[in-house]
C-alpha cells in the first residue's frame, strides 16, 4: 500500500492521531485537526480550547488559505495588574505576566470548527474520539512534557483552580505518571457535536467571560460574541527556486521570515551563520511601533516587501493526494485562570511582552495580536514540498528560516534541519547553541546545549522524486513523525 503521508507534531500522541486519520483515508486538514485536539491533552500547557492560531491550507488545485483564529484583544476597562513569573532556561530567563487582565479572546474551538467544515472528509466527532478518550482515560507524562511540567510550574499552580486540573497529589506530573482530564474531555466532546457555539454564545463562553471578569479581566461577553475566524491570502515570496507560503498580517512572525528571506535570496549563495544573523537583524529592526501599527492596513505586506526589496506547538501534515496543512496554536504559557467545567485555561497573550512592544493593552479591542506564528508551506514547482512551523516566541522566526535554509541551501532532509544546532539574533545578543561558530563582530550568548528556548519547529516533506514523505520532530520539545 503506498503512503498516505505524514505529521510532524510536538508530541508522539499528537503525530500518532494525525496518522491514525490519514490511514483511515482522511485529508491533511482532518490529521491535522485531530492531532490539534490530541495536543491539548498531550501538550497541556502549549495550547487548549483556550488559545489561538493560524491554520495554512493548500489543496490541491485549489488557492492556499491562511485561517486566522488568533487571540483577539478584549474589552478595555480597568484591569488588576498583572502578575509576573520568571520562566529559567538555564542559560537564559524570560519573564511572562498572567493573570485575569493577561487573558484575550481565544480562537481555538472556531478555528477548529471553521477548518473542518471548509476543508474536512471525516466528520468532527469521528477526528475528536481519539482525544476524548485520552484525556477520560489518560496518558502518561513523558520527559519533555515533565520538563514544561517543570519549567511553567510557576503558572500551572497560580491557582486553587489550575492546581485542582494540574496536579496530582499535591505535586504536578513527573515523568510516568497517568494524567487525566475529564472537564476536556467533555469540552472536546461538545466542540465536535455542537460546533464552536457554545464557547462563544453559549453557557461554556458566559462561564468562561464572567469568571475571568470576577478577578479583574475585561473578557466581555460581547467579545466573544463577536468573534470569528478569518480567512487570509498568505504572504508568498520566492526563494532559491521555490515559492514560500507564510501567515500574513496581522500577524507579524510570517512577514518577518518572508523579508528575511528576500534578503538572503538577493544576496545569493549559501548563507552562513553571519548572513543568517545579518537577516535576522533587518528582520528585527523593521518591528518596530509603527510596523506594528500598519499590520492591519489593506496592502501593508506587498508596500512593506516592494518598498525595501525593490507556551505554542505546531502540527504538519502532508498527504498522498497533495493536500499541506499547517498548524501553530499558542495558549501563550497560560494565565493561570482555569475555569471549572469547561475544560479551559485561558490564554495570558495580553501579558506577552512581545506581543505588545508598544506598551500594555494598547491593542484596540477585537484586534488580532501580531504573533510570531508564522505556519508556512514551501512549494516546489506548484506542489508542497515542505511544510513547517515552530513554536518558541520570537525565535519562531528564526527557527523557520534555520529549517528552510538547512533544507533548500543545504540539501537537508527534514530530520536533520530540525536537529541543526541553531542561532537566534535579539537585541543586539546572537544566542547560540553548540555547534555554531562565532560571529565576527557579534556578542555571543552560548547555550551549553540544544535548548527548548530555540523553539519547537515541527516538519513534514514529500521528496517528488520518490514520492516519499520524511518529516522532522523538533527533539527540543519532544517533536514525533509518523508516516502512513
Amino acid at each position: 500500500m503506498a503512503d498516505r503521508g505524514v505529521v510532524a507534531a510536538g508530541h508522539p500522541l499528537t503525530a500518532q492521531a494525525g496518522a491514525d486519520i490519514l490511514r483511515a483515508g482522511g485529508n491533511a486538514v482532518d490529521a491535522a485537526l485531530a492531532a490539534l485536539m490530541m495536543s491539548f491533552m498531550a501538550e497541556p500547557l502549549l495550547t487548549g480550547l483556550g488559545a489561538g492560531g493560524s491554520m495554512l491550507v493548500a489543496p490541491p488545485g485549489a488557492e492556499p488559505v491562511l485561517l486566522d483564529f488568533m487571540v483577539a484583544a478584549p474589552s478595555g476597562g480597568d484591569r488588576a495588574p498583572l502578575d509576573a513569573v520568571v520562566i529559567d532556561f538555564g542559560d537564559a530567563v524570560q519573564v511572562f505576566h498572567i493573570g485575569a487582565s493577561s487573558c484575550g479572546v481565544y480562537g481555538v474551538p472556531a478555528g477548529v470548527a471553521e477548518a473542518s467544515a471548509r476543508f474536512g472528509s471525516v466528520p468532527l466527532p469521528d477526528l475528536a474520539a481519539a482525544a476524548v478518550a485520552a484525556a477520560r482515560d489518560g496518558i502518561v507524562t513523558n520527559r519533555t512534557q515533565a520538563l514544561l511540567w517543570e519549567l511553567l510550574a510557576p503558572i500551572a499552580v497560580a491557582t486553587a483552580e489550575s492546581r485542582a486540573r494540574y496536579q496530582l497529589d499535591g505535586a504536578l506530573p513527573r515523568e510516568g505518571d497517568v494524567v487525566r482530564d475529564p472537564d476536556l474531555a467533555d469540552a472536546i466532546e461538545r466542540l465536535a457535536s455542537e460546533g464552536a457555539g457554545p464557547f462563544y454564545e453559549g453557557d461554556i463562553g458566559l462561564a468562561v467571560s464572567d469568571w475571568v471578569r470576577e478577578r479583574g479581566g475585561t473578557l466581555s461577553r460581547t467579545d466573544l460574541h463577536a468573534y470569528s475566524t478569518i480567512p487570509r491570502e498568505p504572504v508568498r515570496v520566492r526563494y532559491h527556486g521555490r515559492e514560500v507560503l507564510t501567515n500574513p498580517p496581522p500577524s507579524a512572525g510570517g512577514l518577518l521570515i518572508a523579508y528575511a528571506l528576500a534578503l538572503l535570496e538577493r544576496a545569493g549563495g549559501k548563507p552562513d551563520g553571519a548572513a543568517l544573523v545579518t537577516a535576522m537583524e533587518a528582520a528585527q529592526t523593521e518591528r518596530t511601533e509603527a510596523f506594528l501599527d500598519h499590520l492591519h492596513a489593506p496592502g501593508f505586506a506587498e508596500a512593506f516587501m516592494s518598498s525595501r526589496l525593490g507556551s505554542t506547538t505546531h502540527v504538519s501534515v502532508l498527504d498522498a493526494d497533495g493536500w499541506a496543512c499547517s498548524v501553530t496554536t499558542t495558549n501563550g504559557e497560560g494565565s493561570g485562570l482555569v475555569v471549572p467545567g469547561t475544560g479551559i485555561h485561558v490564554n495570558n497573550m495580553m501579558g506577552e511582552q512581545d506581543l505588545s512592544p508598544a506598551g500594555w493593552f494598547t491593542h484596540p479591542p477585537g484586534r488580532r495580536l501580531p504573533s510570531m506564528m508564522a505556519p508556512t508551506i514551501v512549494l516546489e514547482d506548484g506542489r508542497p514540498e515542505l511544510v513547517v512551523g515552530s513554536a518558541g516566541s520570537n525565535r519562531i522566526r528564526s527557527a523557520i528560516l534555520q529549517v528552510i535554509v538547512n533544507a533548500i541551501d543545504h540539501g537537508m532532509d527534514a530530520q536533520p534541519a530540525v536537529d541543526a544546532p541553531r542561532l537566534h539574533f535579539e537585541d543586539g545578543l546572537v544566542y547560540t547553541e553548540p555547534g555554531i561558530a562565532d560571529i565576527a563582530g557579534r556578542t555571543m550568548v552560548r547555550f551549553r546545549e540544544r535548548n527548548l528556548f530555540f523553539g519547537g519547529c515541527q516538519a513534514a516533506e514529500r521528496h517528488h522524486g520518490t514520492g516519499a514523505f520524511s518529516g522532522g520532530g523538533d527533539p527540543r520539545r519532544g517533536g514525533a513523525v509518523v508516516t502512513t
